[in-house]
């Protein structure tokens, strides 16, 4: 096989060939992962494996290589395939393009922290606590379709840490993913919340079993922890760039900000279809990205996403949703007419369909707004 070398330094080298992503370790490290094999806290692991074991989308023939052999059999193979010994290295699987991954390294001092992240949300993206898909029982766990999502970290440190360290690592790196996906606004794909993850998100840290000196604590208290929640950050945001086109400034849209409650890029035209005449709707067809990517209309999206769950969860009271969610529709309409001057009285003809329904709310907003930008006869203002 032909590698790229993507990172070295002395107590790693991370590489790339195909579909595999190898980091190999200088010298002994204890490494805490979630690998079937060799999984948990160890140290003799010394190669970390991410690749691509599937495509995203009804690869089913290769999920059934993965069921035929076991989670700790397909794990040999990949070792093999790659010429690693499968005693002493970590694997993670994906359906993560391994061109797309993001290395990040920050630093403090001689201190220095590497996230290596592949990922993906489009399929299963999910809040924890959610109701979820998958039971295991004394029977195995029931077959369900695979979904294309999961983000993968590599996590390297580059002093020893204490057993306790490694073990808060994991937490501080997973405040870190979630707090890409924050950024980013991703819906949960199965419930209406923001999503914290993926179902399947896998990881492995590793920290040298020798050094200068020993740290104790990767709390985000301390700049360790500060190294490894920015890191992991801004790897998880920059893969999911890559591989599902999440730029930033693309969330502003309306479908990104209000998709969880069916207001959707798919079925836009059709849905809001019955609040709009044949002629501004063949318009609006014609000019939907200039519409739905408007910045003060995302911005008004995104804060009516934000006061309806603000409400479902209890921070506001239910009472005040219908005059809490017009509000916001109508700052909708108002900044696509261009007329903001005229909220007040976009406000009134909306109040009557705050009934909780934020889908048909939006709807109409869009089209008020967009019906009165181009009404004949507008008036200066």
């Amino acid at each position: 096989m032909h590698w790229e070398s993507l990172l070295n330094r002395p107590s790693f080298d991370l590489r790339r060939s195909g579909r595999f992503l190898v980091t190999e370790l200088a010298g002994p490290h204890r490494v805490l992962s979630t690998s079937a094999k060799n999984g948990g806290l160890v140290d003799h692991a010394r190669w970390l494996v991410n690749h691509q074991s599937c495509e995203g989308t009804a690869h089913m023939d290769r999920h059934q290589v993965i069921v035929d052999a076991g989670m700790e059999g397909y794990h040999d193979a990949v070792c093999v395939e790659i010429g690693l010994p499968p005693g002493e290295t970590a694997v993670m699987g994906t359906a993560a393009n391994m061109n797309y991954v993001a290395v990040v390294t920050e630093a403090d001092g001689d201190i220095e922290v590497t996230a290596a992240v592949t990922a993906g949300v489009e399929g299963n993206a999910t809040a924890a606590g959610e109701p979820a898909t998958w039971r295991e029982t004394a029977d195995g766990v029931l077959k369900v379709p695979a979904y294309a999502g999961t983000i993968n970290t590599i996590l390297l440190v580059n002093r020893p840490l204490t057993v306790a360290a490694l073990a808060r690592s994991v937490m501080t790196m997973t405040e870190g993913k979630s707090s890409a996906l924050q950024r980013l606004a991703v819906p949960s794909k199965l419930h209406i919340d923001l999503a914290t993850g993926t179902g399947t998100d896998q990881y492995c840290i590793a920290a040298p079993m020798t050094g200068p000196m020993t740290l104790t604590s990767t709390s985000p208290h301390m700049k360790l922890g500060e190294l490894i929640g920015r890191a992991t950050r801004e790897a998880t945001m920059e893969a999911l760039r890559w591989q599902n086109g999440l730029e930033v400034s693309y969330t502003r849209g309306v479908f990104h900000a209000l998709g969880r409650f069916g207001v959707r890029e798919a079925t836009v035209f059709e849905d809001i279809a019955p609040f709009l005449a044949p002629e501004p709707l063949e318009l609006l067809k014609k000019n939907s990205k200039a519409v739905f990517y408007e910045p003060l209309v995302g911005a008004s999206a995104h804060a009516l996403a934000a006061v309806c769950d603000r409400i479902r969860h209890g921070t506001l009271p239910a009472s005040v949703g219908p005059d809490a969610m017009s509000q916001h529709a109508a700052g909708i309409a108002a900044n696509l007419a261009a007329q903001v001057d005229r909220w007040s009285e976009f406000r009134s003809c909306l109040r009557p369909h705050a009934t909780g329904d934020v889908k048909a709310l939006v709807l109409r907003a869009i089209a008020l707004g967009w019906t009165e930008k181009w009404k004949p006869g507008d008036r200066t203002r």
